[in-house]
């Protein structure tokens, strides 16, 4: 059986990243190598899959954004309409990987393998970590059990699904984790046929003690389309945070409960969410939630279909 073709699409990122001269060695700049150098560093890839490569972006993933996703959705969801291209590997900066991740589980077709991988250290780096991930990326988009799983990460030779992965640690090649096995990961892709240029604004506003309402004003006065309240415990709102939060429900601001915590945030648990005209998030974590929201807004989705199918994401 012929290798399978898969398309390297690379968006700049530790991976390939250099020192920074200035800094002594204290500090490197992210997405300087060009996707062919760093394929170039990993011999022998062609034995495990016939590779095309495309530079996508070229940048810090700590300045990915939702223009930056919808350029990536484009040109991943062109690869993988190609019938000659059989999956994707998508090189990313670790800062924003699980956001990029969890939108593309979102927007991509189910069926063709999909798998991201970065670096925790830059491509000169002595003991550099791209190279092995990059190698495991392609070895796991070109394996059969990759396919109909969604959206996989490959990191320190550990692989998750998009839902469920979490950059945990700031430094270490062990910084991702999830709490389930990638093995039993699911597609998702409801937002597969969504066409859109735009994604509507939506903010995170943190929660802790003395956080002040004003910011709600602020964001909302900014042009957010949604906030996302990432709170503390059960997702407690605070007291002298309720009218501004009325404000922003009666200019039609959607407002979803979340917790900076793990674990669910229940419906009316603690709050009285149908009241309020609330969404809750369930178990996903805020910079998750606010994807999920970003893309169900720009889809049109009402309010009584935001909170069917939100929490179930």
């Amino acid at each position: 059986m012929a290798p399978p073709r898969l398309r390297i699409l690379a968006t700049g990122g530790t991976i390939a990243g250099e020192a920074d001269p200035a800094s002594d060695g204290a500090r490197y700049r992210a997405g300087v190598r060009p996707v062919e150098a760093l394929l170039a560093a990993v011999p022998g890839l062609d034995g495990v899959a016939h590779l095309d490569a495309e530079q996508v972006l070229s940048l810090d993933s700590k300045d990915m954004s939702p223009d930056g996703w919808l350029h990536l959705l484009s040109a991943a969801r062109r690869a993988l309409a190609d019938a000659q291209v059989d999956g994707l590997v998508i090189l990313h900066g670790t800062d924003t990987l699980e956001e990029t991740a969890y939108f593309l589980h979102l927007a991509l077709p189910a069926g063709k393998p999909v798998v991201l991988t970065g670096a925790m250290r830059p491509a000169d780096h002595p003991e550099a970590d791209g190279p092995a991930n990059l190698r495991a990326a392609v070895a796991l988009a070109a394996s059969a059990g990759a396919a109909d799983k969604g959206v996989l990460v490959v990191m320190n030779a550990r692989a998750h699904g998009a839902r469920h992965l979490r950059k945990a640690r700031t430094t270490g090649l062990d910084a991702f984790e999830a709490d389930q096995p990638w093995t039993t990961a699911r597609p998702d892709g409801r937002f597969a046929n969504l066409a859109t240029t735009i994604l509507p604004r939506v903010d995170i506003l943190p929660g802790y003690a003395g956080a002040p309402a004003m910011l709600i004003d602020a964001c909302v006065a900014d042009g957010a389309r949604g906030l996302v309240l990432a709170l503390t415990g059960h997702g407690s709102v605070p007291t002298a945070w309720e009218p501004a939060l009325q404000r922003a429900r009666e200019q039609g601001v959607a407002v979803l409960r979340a917790s900076r915590c793990a674990g669910p945030v229940i419906r009316n648990g603690n709050a009285d969410d149908d009241g309020a005209g609330w969404l809750t998030a369930g178990d996903l974590p805020p910079p998750k939630a606010r994807v999920a929201l970003m893309l169900a807004l720009a889809a049109g989705w009402d309010a009584a279909t935001l909170q069917a199918r939100l929490p179930g994401f």
